[in-house]
Order: structure tokens, then C-alpha cells, then sequence
């Protein structure tokens, strides 16, 4: 199984960097998750029409920018031109603390230069058009650890038949499997890849995130990571049943909790 995050558990896994506090997935928000002690940066990538790898969760730039339009057909160039902390605020829209700041979308390549000692959990979204190879292109340069995630079992097919030695997390598919193993009373099987579940607490009324689940995970060789948990007593409640990194807006939340557990 190729080896997943460095270090001990658990981990601080800062949401596309600290959205919380800062405009998702730019180079701001990463900076200030690493300041509030994240152990890793979670984002998510799509590619433009000329083929630049950039970091920005929406198929569009509409929610995060002062522009609209889809990646996919807009230039690097025409992306980056645009305010992307225009929509950022704290207080219901009462102000805007960052437009006009220049803040931008970044490129993935922006983001390894800008913290290269910091460890990514990267997730594809985009299936055209396909951006696997240059994403894994970029992942073994970094001189950091990098997780490949996608939501879309399909991606991760192209991600394991492009790169089978790089740690991936589990598709929506396979999560499924995983825990309908679990139901029936069977020992679950995990991918060879894979190095982590990423899953919420719960999806729908099914508990994902429970001590079996957590225990089996385990056995298997991987870690469990729960998204995205920004409450200090769910965080509390989620360690207590071994999971092995929270995923949140709030990384400085989650290191104050993780600290204190480790002095008490």
C-alpha cells in the first residue's frame, strides 16, 4: 500500500485551506490554515480550456468571483484576472474584507511553490476535459505528501490506472461497498491505493462514522477522516471513536481541541 500522510494522528485537515476565515482555495485561505496549525490542506481542482490545473471547488467561477463562467471553457489568463474573495464574508454580507485585495484563483503549481512542505489531499471533480495526468504529474513533483481524492467513482478509476503507486482516498462508490460490507457481516476490502476514508458522520439517516467502521478502516490499513466538522464538541465526539482527522473551515479549532487532549 503506498504510504499516506507523514507523522502521527490526529490530523488537522484544513477545508479548501480556512474557509471559515478566509476566501476558500486561494493562496490566503492555505497560508492561514497552515497558521492555525492545519497538518494538511484539502482543495479541490479543475482544469481551464488551455490546460492550467487551478484550484477552485465549483465547475464555474460564479459563487467564489466577481465573474461567471465555466473553467472548463475559460482561459488561465481569463481566470485569473478575476476577484476571488469579492463574495468572502464573515457577517452575512455586511462587509467584504478581501475584494479588491487581489486575491485570485490560483494554480495548483502556485500552491506546491507557495507551501511546499505542506501536505495535500487533492480531489478531482472535472471529468472533461481530463485533467488526471497532469495532476499526477504535479503530485509526484511535490515535495510534500499528496492524496488523490474524487467523488465520482469513474475518476477514480482514471486516477488509479494513471498512478496505482500514489495513496488515494475512496469514491462515493466504493465508501458504498464499504460499509454494505460492513451490514452484512463481511470483512470489508479496500482498494490497494487506498491510504484513507473521507466520509461525513452520516449521510442521510446511515451513521458512516461509527466505532466499527472506524475499527474496520483500520484493519485495513487506513485512516478515517471525517468532513467538514467545524463544532469543537463534534470534533470531541468524532476522536473519541478513533477517527483519524477532521476536516474543517476552522483548522485552529480542531489543533486547540487536538492540543489540549494531548497535555490532559
Amino acid at each position: 500500500m503506498p504510504r499516506g500522510f507523514e507523522g502521527s494522528t490526529p490530523r488537522v485537515i484544513g477545508h479548501r485551506g480556512a474557509a471559515g476565515l478566509a476566501p476558500e482555495n486561494t493562496l490566503v485561505s492555505f497560508h492561514r490554515a497552515r497558521a492555525e496549525g492545519a497538518h494538511v490542506l484539502e482543495l479541490v481542482v479543475h482544469a481551464t480550456v488551455d490546460g492550467e490545473v487551478v484550484v477552485i471547488h465549483d465547475a464555474t467561477i460564479d459563487r467564489t468571483t466577481d465573474a461567471t463562467g465555466p473553467i472548463n471553457q475559460l482561459t488561465w489568463d481569463e481566470v485569473r484576472r478575476h476577484d476571488a474573495g469579492f463574495n468572502f464574508t464573515v457577517d452575512g454580507g455586511r462587509s467584504y474584507p478581501y475584494r479588491g485585495q487581489g486575491v485570485t484563483v490560483p494554480r495548483l503549481v502556485d500552491l506546491v511553490r507557495s507551501l511546499p512542505d505542506m501536505p495535500l489531499n487533492i480531489e478531482i471533480k472535472q471529468e472533461e476535459p481530463p485533467l488526471v495526468d497532469a495532476v499526477v504529474r504535479i503530485a509526484r513533483d511535490a515535495p510534500a505528501t499528496v492524496v488523490l481524492a474524487a467523488e465520482h467513482d469513474t475518476i477514480m478509476t482514471m486516477i488509479r490506472q494513471a498512478a496505482p503507486d500514489l495513496p488515494t482516498s475512496l469514491a462515493a462508490g466504493e465508501v458504498a461497498e464499504f460499509h454494505y460490507a460492513l451490514e452484512r457481516g463481511a470483512t470489508p476490502t479496500l482498494p490497494t491505493a487506498t491510504v484513507a476514508l473521507q466520509i461525513p458522520p452520516r449521510f442521510g439517516e446511515i451513521e458512516l462514522v461509527t466505532e466499527a467502521s472506524v475499527a474496520a478502516a483500520h484493519a485495513c490499513g487506513a485512516e478515517v477522516h471525517v468532513w467538514t466538522i467545524n463544532d469543537p464538541v463534534e470534533m470531541a465526539r468524532l476522536l473519541a471513536l478513533g477517527c483519524d482527522g477532521i476536516v474543517t473551515d476552522f483548522p485552529g479549532r480542531a489543533r486547540d481541541l487536538f492540543d489540549a487532549r494531548a497535555t490532559s
